[in-house]
C-alpha cells in the first residue's frame, strides 16, 4: 500500500474509522453488451453483499436492455437509464448521487470492460476501513497492466506524473478509475462543482481528497485492457486533462503566493 510521503497517513494517527456500511459498485456503461452480465457477475460473486448500479447512457447496442434483465433477476443490482452519452464523470457524478439518497455507506467506481478485477475489490474494501479513499493503482510495487501497448503505458504513466507534480500530491496513480469512497467522503467533495470528465474527473477526484485533507490510500491492483468492445479513450478526453491540470496547478501556486490557500476543494 502507498501513503504517498507519508503527509496523509500523519494526518491519519489517532482518527476512529466508522464501519463501512453496504457497498454500492456504480458501473457506467456505453456499447458494453458483450461485457455487462460477465462483469456484474463477476462482481456478485467476488463480494455477494455488494449492490451493483449500472449507469446505462442510452448505449444503442442493447446494453440497457441487458443491464435490466441482470436487475429482474438479482435485487442487488439496480439500472440508472441516462437520456444519452454524456461522458464518464457525469454517469458517475450521477451514480453518487443516487447512492447516497439510497445510504449507501461505500460507493465504488469500476470500469465495465473487466479492466478493473472484481476479484480484488475485497482489498480495497480491506484498506478502506482505515482510509477515507482508496486508490487501486497500477503504478505502486505490486501494481502492474496487461496486454497494453508500450505507447499507452507511457501516456497513463506520463500523465499521472505530470499531474502529480503540477498538482503536488503524493500519489502515483492519480488516473486510475478503480477507487472505493467512503459516504462521508464524497458529501465532502463538492461534487457540484465537478464538471471535468474522463481522466481529468478521477484527476479532480483525487486532488479534491487531498486538499481537503482525507486519508488516502494507494494499493496495487492488475489492470487488463478490454478483450471485447471498443476503447472510450479519446484525443479529447487527453486534450481536457492536460489543460485542466495545468490551470488547476497555476491556479494553486497564484493561491499560495497571495495567500489565498484554504486548503479547500
Amino acid at each position: 500500500m502507498n501513503d504517498g510521503d507519508g503527509t496523509l497517513a500523519a494526518k491519519a494517527q489517532g482518527r476512529q474509522f466508522g464501519p463501512l456500511g453496504t457497498a454500492l459498485v456504480i458501473i457506467p456503461t456505453y456499447n458494453e453488451a458483450e461485457n455487462i452480465k460477465t462483469i456484474v457477475g463477476r462482481v456478485r460473486k467476488a463480494v455477494p453483499e455488494a449492490h451493483v448500479l449500472i449507469a446505462d447512457d442510452n448505449s444503442p447496442d442493447g446494453t440497457g436492455k441487458l443491464a435490466d434483465e441482470l436487475a429482474a433477476e438479482d435485487d442487488n443490482v439496480q439500472v440508472m437509464h441516462r437520456k444519452g452519452k454524456e461522458g464518464l464523470g457525469a454517469a458517475y457524478l450521477a451514480g453518487f448521487r443516487w447512492g447516497l439518497e439510497h445510504d449507501y455507506g461505500v460507493l465504488i467506481e469500476m470500469d465495465a470492460d473487466g479492466s478493473h478485477q472484481p476479484e480484488e475489490l475485497p482489498r480495497l474494501l480491506t484498506a478502506l476501513k482505515s482510509a477515507d479513499l482508496v486508490l487501486g493503482s497500477r503504478w505502486v510495487p505490486g501494481g502492474r497492466v496487461v496486454n497494453w501497448p508500450k505507447s499507452r503505458e507511457f501516456i497513463s504513466r506520463g500523465g499521472s506524473l505530470y499531474s502529480r507534480l503540477a498538482l503536488d500530491l503524493p500519489l502515483r496513480d492519480i488516473t486510475g478509475g478503480y477507487r472505493a469512497f467512503r459516504a462521508e467522503t464524497l458529501k465532502g467533495l463538492g461534487l457540484d462543482e465537478v464538471a471535468s470528465q474522463g481522466y481529468c474527473f478521477q484527476v479532480d477526484l483525487a486532488r479534491r481528497a487531498v486538499k481537503a485533507g482525507y486519508h488516502v490510500i494507494e494499493v496495487p491492483i492488475t489492470f487488463v485492457e478490454r478483450e471485447l468492445g471498443d476503447s472510450k479513450m479519446s484525443k479529447d478526453i487527453l486534450v481536457e486533462a492536460l489543460w485542466r491540470v495545468t490551470a488547476w496547478g497555476a491556479g494553486d501556486r497564484v493561491a499560495k503566493l497571495t495567500g489565498k490557500d484554504k486548503h479547500t476543494p
